[in-house]
């Protein structure tokens, strides 16, 4: 029942998007060849853009407690962060090395991380109303240690996990963070036309549904937003349909619930991929003549929109200059200052974040000395950008955002579109300045004799892209403050004038020829009309906020010519690899040498008040009963929960093996305390007056050529399940597919 209402949802919810897009995609293609013709470049970059990305390195590695619902027991795993942000559960550091294949491979997109079980808890009780545990009754979930990490899904499975002590829990925080950050921004901006397509055809579909304003679940990539829309429409059918006709306990229905959204969703995604592909293939094939079309006829195209235009703003300007006079201008300062101050504040925090970074560095190199400690630092420093602790302070000034009072009358749902928006650009400007440090460092080197000279280069080259920075920094800024006045207040306004205007704007159809038909929207070219009548606002409040020099902002006059004329042809070389390039090896490394040389970006945690254990004590986890199967008995939906999820035998445990066993030898994989070895090399020991770049160089192994598929594509989403049996195998009906990475993806 539940699958042909969902198949019956899909289908339909589909059509109707189907329909938007391909409206849109004649728009965004049309868009696209005239800004090619045209163009219309702001201010060039003053920093470097690395057009190879970096893709040796592991953003973390380690090891945690994951909850397995199936036989409600917890488990240790070793999770490795690749540099696509994918999260891949091993059974072990053991299994990892010797690639074998992961027991989960998880896409975050969509996920909030949770370090409490009671804001865990008030999600869960509010998913499926009227079902709360009586107090004194077991939670859905308890954990045995105080530093729970739970990723939480409105409609997925949630993934449950733990650690043993607060400082490993802030960094998996951080890291789990990061990921979710890269994993929601997982529709590719270097399309041109299928993006904005894309999104402005999710735009219109909510529009149709009265809904406008910001919608919190545009994440991921684009068949992950389209299981999103349709989950938003489906799912309360679904839990008034089924909610009341759950049976047991509450503790139960509520676990049940989570079971169903999930393979709900699961079917829902396969059957909007399938469709979602079919469709961008046949605009593929009708892109060409439509692109022909468009070159050809491009000034009758622009002549025929600009009439249409013209008819449009005579009817509906004056009403929205009226709206936007009494409910929007007064408001725009206000929304802008609480855009500006956290913000700026980030960025700022960045440039001293990199500041610091070169400047230890630079320390370092003055009382160690020599090109080799350089090499060492640098490789450390151009991942700085991917380091999430180290950015977590950059990132976190984003959570002062609050727009109050603004949120409820613009009708923005959440603020966290903004900040995720932010953070992302403030990675990019970390990994530019980066990027730009590292080429004129490099070109620099050739030319330098001793140490002394090669630290006051190092200074000389901090200061020029620290100018360089403060200027890009003042564009991205004004951009994002320009862009998010948009975002809030342009829906706001479609939905006042939308009882006056929108009811007539059939008639405007007749004015655009038949041949155009496909380039020109009438609904597009109103709502320009409607942007047009509040961008003078906004780019007047943020001019004003620049001439006043309000948190370092350039003005618009303010424009970096030529500084550095030859730097944009340095950035087009071959990409730097400093361990290669200086480390004297005659001969290259194999592959898998390299490979097992991939750099970590985020240490492994370093705590001195002991050692706490994982891999040695995970057998006393273990019911004497119950060994690690490689296939997990599935209870029944009316099983009890056993011995209140294992949580009283992981604490005895615990007690145990850090009391007794404490003294034992062997490898202990663990982030506590991990004993230093080949794969896993301990911190350098750096002279107290002088402190360490914080990136020391690990040497996890990365899967061998074969085995690439461990390592989850940005374009995949949910949990991934390698071919050979996993515990946490769905009870419920789902579709699998072969992902190109030759994974079979359970979602």
């Amino acid at each position: 029942c539940q699958g042909t209402a969902g198949l019956e949802k899909t289908g339909k919810v589909l059509g109707e998007f189907c329909r938007c897009y391909k409206e849109q995609y004649g728009v965004a293609l049309f868009n696209s060849v005239r800004y090619e013709i045209e163009g219309n470049g702001g201010p060039q970059a003053q920093l470097l853009h690395r057009k190879v990305p970096l893709e040796d390195h592991v953003i973390y590695s380690g090891n945690l407690f994951q909850y397995i619902e199936e036989n409600k027991k917890w488990r240790n795993r070793f999770c490795v962060v690749p540099h696509n942000y994918g999260l891949v559960l091993y059974e072990n550091k053991l299994a990892y090395e010797r690639d074998l294949p992961p027991r989960v491979l998880v896409n975050s997109a969509g996920y909030k991380v949770l370090t409490s079980v009671d804001q865990y808890l008030e999600l869960v009780n509010s998913s499926l109303p009227g079902v709360t545990p009586k107090s004194g009754h077991s939670p859905i979930l308890k954990c045995p240690t105080d530093f729970p990490l739970i990723l939480w899904h409105p409609y997925a499975r949630h993934y449950y996990f733990c650690v043993m002590t607060g400082k490993e829990q802030e960094k998996w925080q951080a890291v789990f963070q990061d990921c979710v950050r890269h994993c929601n921004n997982g529709i590719s901006e270097d399309s041109k036309v299928e993006a904005p397509a894309f999104t402005d055809a999710i735009r219109m579909y909510r529009q149709s549904k009265e809904q406008y304003g910001t919608w919190d679940m545009l994440c991921g990539n684009e068949t992950q937003v389209l299981s999103n829309l349709v989950m938003e429409e489906l799912l309360p059918e679904l839990r008034n349909t089924i909610g009341p006709r759950l049976k047991g306990k509450a503790q139960e229905r509520q676990r049940t619930w989570i079971q169903i959204s999930d393979a709900v969703y699961r079917m829902v995604y396969e059957q909007t991929k399938a469709q979602y592909e079919a469709m961008m293939a046949k605009c593929e094939q009708e892109r060409p003549q439509m692109e022909s079309t468009i070159r050809t006829d491009m000034d009758q195209i622009i002549t025929s929109k600009e009439h249409l235009a013209s008819k449009i703003r005579a009817f509906v300007l004056p009403k929205a200059e009226v709206c936007v006079r009494n409910h929007v201008q007064p408001y725009i300062s206000s929304i802008l200052e609480a855009l500006m101050t956290p913000t700026s504040q980030g960025f700022a925090e960045v440039r001293e974040v990199f500041f610091k970074e070169v400047t230890d560095m630079n320390m370092n190199i003055v009382n160690e000395g020599g090109l080799e400690k350089l090499v060492e630092y640098m490789e450390k420093l151009s991942h700085l950008a991917f380091h999430p602790v180290k950015m977590q302070s950059c990132y976190e000034k984003m959570d002062q955002l609050k727009l109050e009072g603004l949120q409820q009358r613009f009708d923005v749902s959440s603020t966290s579109v903004f900040k995720q928006r932010a953070q992302i650009h403030m990675r990019q400007q970390m990994d530019d300045a980066v990027y730009t440090f590292e080429t004129l460092l490099h070109q620099e080197l050739g030319k330098l004799q001793g140490k002394d000279d090669l630290c006051k280069s190092i200074q000389r080259i901090l200061e020029r892209v620290l100018k360089k920075y403060d200027y890009d920094s003042s564009t991205v800024r004004k951009k994002f403050f320009r862009e998010a006045l948009l975002q809030i207040t342009i829906p706001f306004l479609l939905k006042k004038l939308a009882p006056t205007c929108k009811g007539e704007l059939a008639k405007f159809q007749e004015l655009i020829f038949e041949d155009f038909a496909s380039f020109i929207l009438v609904e597009n070219t109103y709502e320009e009309v409607v942007l047009q009548s509040v961008m003078k606002d906004i780019m007047q409040a943020v001019k004003e906020a620049a001439v006043q020099r309000k948190h370092n902002l350039y003005r618009d006059s303010m424009v970096m010519h030529n500084s550095d004329p030859n730097l944009h042809l340095l950035g087009e070389g071959i990409p730097i690899d400093w361990g290669e390039e200086y480390s004297g090896q005659p001969e290259p490394e194999p592959d898998t040498d390299k490979r097992r040389r991939a750099k970590q970006v985020v240490s492994v945690i370093q705590d001195d008040e002991g050692v706490l254990p994982y891999e040695v004590g995970t057998a006393a986890f273990l019911q004497p009963s119950s060994p690690e199967p490689q296939e997990m008995e599935e209870p029944g939906p009316g099983a009890p929960l056993s011995s209140a999820d294992g949580v009283e035998e992981i604490r005895e445990a615990l007690v145990e093996e850090s009391l007794g066993k404490g003294s034992e030898e062997g490898e202990r994989l663990t982030n506590a305390s991990p004993k230093p070895s080949t794969d896993v090399p301990s911190e350098p020991e750096v002279p107290p007056s002088t402190p360490a770049s914080p990136v020391p160089r690990a040497e996890p192994p990365s899967p061998s050529p074969g085995m690439t598929c461990h390592q989850p594509s940005d374009k995949e989403t949910g949990e991934e399940v390698a071919p050979g049996g996993s515990e946490c195998s769905s009870p419920q009906p789902t579709g699998t597919m072969e992902s190109s990475e030759g994974v079979q993806t359970e979602f």
